[in-house]
C-alpha cells in the first residue's frame, strides 16, 4: 500500500490487539501500513475483515456456531431455498440471508442451525413448521431428509474417512479452514497443474505456505490440515494420508543423484469452484512465488520460518499466529 501522503509503499506491521466482540475480549493480530514519514498508520478493507474473522471464529469455535460456509452447506445439502429454510427455522429472510453472508448468528440460532446437520433433527423441525410450506414442498423436502437419514452408512464411512486425513475438528488448530477432502483434493490438483515436478517434499512446504498465507491475509485457513515442525521443515500432520488417499494424485519414485523420493502426478483438472476469489489469490501468490523452487531450497526457506524455528526443538504444532512472521513470501 503507498502512502497518500508521501506516494511511497508503506512498512506492513502486524500488532497484538484485544477486540471486543459482544461483550467479550478476544486477542487477535492487527494489521496496518505504517508511512515513516508521517507516522500515520492505515488499514484497508481487506485487513479489517480478516481481523474480525480471526475473532469470530473464536466466537464460533468458543460457543458452538457454525461457520458461514457451514450453514449454506447444510441448506444446500436438504435442496432448500434460503426462503423456505427461514420459515422452518423461524427466522426472517433478511436475518437468515445475512447469516449465510457471514453475519454470526446469536448463540441460540446458531445451536439451532447447527443441530440440523442431523437429519433426524431437521425431520422433526420441518413437521413443526408443515403449516408454513405447501404440501407439495413439504414433501420434497420430507423426501430429501429422509434419503439423507437412509444413507446414513455412506455418511458415515465419509466421516471416517475424513478423520483418518485431519487431525481434529475444525478450529484454532487448523486455521478454521474447512475439514473438507473434496477441497484438499482440489487444492493440490490445482497446485500439480500449475508447478512443475512437485515432490512430496516440496508439497507439505506448499500446503503450509499457502495456508499460513491464506490465514494472514483472509483470517482463515483453506487445506484443513494441521502442521509440525519436524527436523525436515514444517509438514502437515498425517501427510502420508494426505497423498495416499486421492486416486487422483499418483506418487512416482524418482532418483536424483543419491537422493530418492516420490513425485506427485495427475492427469486430472481441479475444480476451482470449491475456492473464494481471495483463496485463489493466495493459492496462485504461492504458486507463482515459489514454481521455480526446488525441493529441497523450498526445504531451506521454510527452515528460516519462525513457525519452524520456535518449534522444531520439540517437533510441536505450528500455532496459526505464527503466519503473522512469514519471510518467505
Amino acid at each position: 500500500m503507498k502512502s497518500p501522503f508521501t506516494g511511497k509503499e508503506m512498512k506492513r506491521i502486524h500488532e497484538a490487539r484485544i477486540w471486543k466482540f459482544r461483550g467479550e475480549e478476544y486477542p487477535y493480530i492487527h494489521t496496518v501500513w505504517l508511512c515513516e514519514d508521517s507516522g500515520e498508520q492505515f488499514t484497508d478493507d481487506d485487513s479489517d475483515m480478516a481481523g474480525f474473522i480471526q475473532v469470530t471464529n473464536q466466537y464460533r469455535e468458543k460457543y458452538g456456531i457454525p461457520y458461514t460456509d457451514e450453514i449454506v452447506a447444510i441448506r444446500k445439502r436438504y435442496g432448500i431455498s434460503a426462503q423456505k429454510m427461514s420459515l422452518i427455522l423461524g427466522i426472517g429472510i433478511n436475518q437468515y440471508r445475512l447469516y449465510e453472508q457471514g453475519e454470526v448468528p446469536n448463540v441460540s440460532n446458531g445451536r439451532m442451525i447447527r443441530s440440523i446437520s442431523n437429519p433426524k433433527v431437521m425431520l422433526d423441525i420441518l413437521e413443526s413448521s408443515r403449516n408454513e410450506l405447501s404440501d407439495n414442498e413439504y414433501q420434497k423436502i420430507a423426501d430429501k431428509i429422509n434419503n439423507e437419514i437412509a444413507n446414513e452408512d455412506r455418511l458415515m464411512v465419509e466421516k471416517y474417512e475424513t478423520a483418518r486425513v485431519f487431525r481434529s475438528i475444525r478450529g484454532a488448530i487448523n486455521g478454521y479452514a474447512p475439514l473438507s477432502l473434496d477441497r484438499l483434493k482440489n487444492l493440490m490438483l490445482y497446485m500439480l497443474e500449475h508447478i512443475n515436478d512437485v515432490w512430496c517434499t516440496k508439497m507439505n512446504k506448499l500446503l503450509f505456505y499457502v495456508d499460513f498465507l491464506a490465514y494472514r491475509e483472509n483470517g482463515m485457513a483453506i487445506s484443513g490440515l494441521t502442521y509440525k515442525a519436524i527436523d525436515f521443515g514444517p509438514v502437515p500432520e498425517r501427510w502420508d494420508n494426505v497423498y495416499s488417499e486421492f486416486d487422483e494424485i499418483h506418487q512416482e519414485l524418482r532418483s536424483i543423484g543419491d537422493y530418492v523420493g516420490s513425485v506427485l502426478t495427475t492427469t486430472v483438472k481441479s475444480d476451482t469452484t470449491l475456492f473464494t476469489e481471495s483463496e485463489l489469490n493466495v493459492i496462485n501468490q504461492v504458486c507463482s512465488k515459489f514454481n521455480s523452487l526446488s525441493s529441497r531450497e523450498l526445504s531451506r526457506l521454510s527452515h528460516e520460518e519462525n513457525a519452524w524455528v520456535n518449534h522444531h526443538d520439540r517437533h510441536e504444532i505450528i500455532p496459526f499466529a505464527e503466519a503473522f512472521d512469514l519471510k518467505a513470501i
